[in-house]
Order: structure tokens, then C-alpha cells, then sequence
């Protein structure tokens, strides 16, 4: 594993409102992550089925795991998700965010959002602005 990876994993894995929502890492590689979340009550909307920033915010969360993987600090200009189906207390999710364009200062992803069956619940789409500083810089012992 290179110094830059470790870096993203310890920097991703150190994100307290992931670990709120109960998202786990999966995999992380260079320009990709696989992250997962168990749909708790919690997570419910008032109609009983998964909210939807819930669903963004895991497949947002596979995003920055994959767009700062390259060990610069990478952050959001947009995202735009469509919910494709609707999940409930109980499921799994799994969110994989690829690399889909890489310059020297903006990156282009592609999230795609499944339940437990591999069934599309959200597709998603989010540009990063690549910072000039080192996620070792952000490290925080």
C-alpha cells in the first residue's frame, strides 16, 4: 500500500459523521472506494423508507474516500445523485465511487448506490476541486 493510500484511509476512517451514519470502508485503491451502511431506524423517513440524504450521504462519503485516495486533499464543487429506488430498515447498502476524469486540479466521479440484492437504489455524479496540499498535512495525531 503507498504513503498517499494510507494516508486516504486514515483521513476517511477518521470521519466522525461517517462513523454516526454507521459507514464502514470496504476498499480503497487509487481513484476508487467501496463503502457500506446498514439501514438503522434512525435513517428512516417519515414514511418508512430510507431518507435520501441518508443514500447521498454514503455514496457522497465513497466520493471523498475515492477523490483524496491520490493523497492531495481533494473537495467537493457539485454532486448530483438520482434515487432510483427505495430501501428500508434492515438492508445494507454499498457505495462505489470510480474515477471517471483526472486533471492536475479537478477530478470526475461516478457513485453508484446498491442494496443488498445488487439492485440500483441511486446513481451519482461529483466533480473535486484538487487542492495543492498533502493529506499528510491534515493528519491529526
Amino acid at each position: 500500500m503507498t504513503g498517499n493510500l494510507e494516508e486516504g484511509i486514515v483521513r476517511v476512517e477518521r470521519d466522525a459523521y461517517a462513523k454516526h451514519l454507521g459507514i464502514k470502508v470496504q476498499e480503497i485503491k487509487p481513484g476508487y472506494a467501496r463503502v457500506t451502511m446498514g439501514i438503522m431506524p434512525e435513517l428512516l423517513n417519515g414514511v418508512g423508507i430510507t431518507h435520501g440524504g441518508a443514500i447521498f450521504s454514503l455514496a457522497d462519503f465513497a466520493f471523498a474516500a475515492a477523490s483524496n485516495s491520490r493523497g492531495k486533499v481533494a473537495v467537493a464543487l457539485d454532486v448530483h445523485i438520482s434515487y432510483l429506488k427505495a430501501t428500508f430498515e434492515g438492508e445494507v447498502l454499498t457505495a462505489v465511487a470510480m474515477e471517471d476524469n483526472l486533471t492536475k486540479r479537478t477530478g470526475l466521479y461516478r457513485m453508484e448506490v446498491t442494496d443488498g440484492e445488487g439492485q440500483k437504489v441511486a446513481v451519482a455524479e461529483g466533480r473535486v476541486y484538487r487542492k495543492t496540499d498533502s493529506l499528510k498535512k491534515h493528519r491529526s495525531e
